[in-house]
């Protein structure tokens, strides 16, 4: 009878609970304020990330080939903060969340796009144990959003069907990635729509 009863809510992290771990912004900010050549960071950057981001090679790897690939006067820890430091927690979904979690009846569950050393820093500093039960996290997995097989490891991973599951993200491609699994899903435009969405959710549970 409740076999398509929702059990567990897959969020993305960036742009919904904390700024993206190394954007565009930050990378624009990062050719400002350490005067590089921002259009050549950005095309070595695209060449690359996505390695990073399935955990095949390393930060320092990455950094290697975006940006110490010249000499620089700057150091390699200096502009490794830097990157940390982009990490921002967004207004009142993250506090929202951990505290809503608590009695909502649902798993909560991260898919999300993130190189180990980011990872691993954004999992800790913000506390996000506090609000996921596990990470579905493109570095340890080897694979990346909006590869459907990410999707696909999750529902295996919890012992769910695609009914069983609703899907948060910012970006509008991931959010049709997983509607074309059967996951319901939806965009994260803001803090009030989605909290709507989510009690919404767990009043349907609730009957």
């Amino acid at each position: 009878m409740h076999s398509d009863r929702i059990k567990i809510l897959f969020f993305d992290v960036g742009g919904i609970l904390l700024t993206n771990g190394w954007g565009n912004e930050s990378r624009k900010l990062a050719s400002e304020q350490f005067k590089l050549d921002y259009a050549e960071v950005n095309a070595l950057h695209n060449f690359i990330f996505n390695v990073y981001e399935i955990g095949s090679i390393t930060l320092d790897e990455y950094l290697d080939t975006v940006i110490f690939n010249h000499e620089r006067d700057f150091t390699r820890e200096d502009f490794k903060a830097f990157i940390f430091e982009q990490s921002v927690e967004l207004p009142d979904m993250l506090a929202w969340l951990k505290q809503w979690k608590k009695d909502c009846g649902f798993r909560v569950i991260s898919i999300n796009n993130e190189g180990k050393e980011l990872n691993d820093y954004r999992v800790k500093k913000f506390g996000l144990h506090d609000c996921f039960d596990a990470f579905i996290s493109s570095c340890e997995v080897k694979m990346r959003k909006p590869d459907p097989g990410i999707w696909q490891l999750a529902m295996g991973i919890a012992q769910v069907s695609p009914k069983q599951c609703v899907y948060f993200d910012d970006r509008a491609m991931f959010v049709a990635t997983a509607q074309k699994l059967g996951i319901r899903s939806f965009q994260h435009t803001g803090f009030e729509t989605t909290k709507q969405i989510l009690e919404q959710l767990k009043k349907e549970n609730l009957n």
